[in-house]
C-alpha cells in the first residue's frame, strides 16, 4: 500500500467523526461523505429549505456575534461575514495579522470553530454544522487537498492498489473525499481513530 503524505499547510495563509462535543454535528464517518436530505415532494423540498435556511442562518448571526466577542477579548481585527452556503451555517473573518487564530495545521482554527458551535448550541438547543473559517484558511486547504487527492487517483489508477494518505481532519477527510467521489474507477474511505484518522483511497468494486 502506498503512503501518500499531505503538503502541510502555511500558517501565513490568507483557510469532524469522534465525538468531542454533543453539538459535533460532523463527527461521523457518514459526514465525510454526506448527502443532502430529501422529502417525498418537490413542494416539501421547497419548505424544508426555506425553513431551514432561516435557521441556517440564524446560527451564523449567533455564531458572528459569538467570534466578534471573541476577537474582542483577544484585541484582534477583522471583518465578519455571516452566510449560508451549501446548506451550512458559516462564518469568514477577514483580516491580517490572524494567523494565530489558525495555528499549525488549522488546529487553532478547529477549536475555535467546536467552541463557535458549542455557543449556537446553547442558544438554540440544536447541534449545528457551522464552518468557521479564519483569513481564507478553509479556502485555501480546499486547494491543496484536491491537488492531494488527484495525486492519489492517478497512483491508484496506475498502480491498480490502494494510496493510504496521511492523518488529516473531518473538513480536511470530506474535502478528499468530494474530489475522489466525482472521479470514476476509484473509491474513498476512512479509516483509524482520532486524531489519527485517514483516507485510503483504493481501485472501485
Amino acid at each position: 500500500m502506498t503512503e501518500t503524505s499531505i503538503p502541510r499547510a502555511e500558517q501565513s495563509l490568507d483557510e469532524e467523526e469522534t465525538t468531542t462535543l454533543a453539538v459535533d454535528g460532523d463527527d461521523t464517518e457518514a459526514d465525510d461523505t454526506e448527502a443532502d436530505d430529501d422529502t417525498d415532494t418537490a413542494a416539501g423540498t421547497r419548505a424544508k429549505k426555506a425553513v431551514g435556511e432561516g435557521d441556517l442562518f440564524r446560527q451564523s448571526e449567533i455564531a458572528a456575534d459569538y467570534v466578534e466577542g471573541l476577537l474582542d477579548i483577544l484585541d484582534y481585527d477583522g471583518d465578519i461575514d455571516e452566510l449560508v452556503a451549501a446548506g451550512r451555517p458559516m462564518v469568514e473573518v477577514v483580516g491580517e495579522r490572524l494567523q494565530n487564530l489558525v495555528g499549525q495545521r488549522g488546529a487553532t482554527l478547529e477549536a475555535l470553530q467546536e467552541l463557535t458551535r458549542l455557543a449556537v448550541f446553547r442558544q438554540t438547543g440544536t447541534p449545528s454544522r457551522l464552518l468557521l473559517d479564519v483569513g481564507g484558511y478553509r479556502a485555501n486547504r480546499r486547494k491543496e487537498l484536491a491537488a492531494v487527492a488527484k495525486n492519489a487517483v492517478e497512483k491508484v489508477k496506475e498502480y491498480g492498489e490502494p494510496v493510504r494518505l496521511e492523518a488529516m481532519s473531518a473538513f480536511e477527510r470530506k474535502c478528499v473525499h468530494d474530489v475522489v467521489n466525482a472521479m470514476s474507477g476509484v473509491a474513498s474511505e476512512s479509516e483509524g481513530v482520532e486524531p489519527n484518522r485517514r483516507i485510503v483511497v483504493r481501485p472501485a468494486d
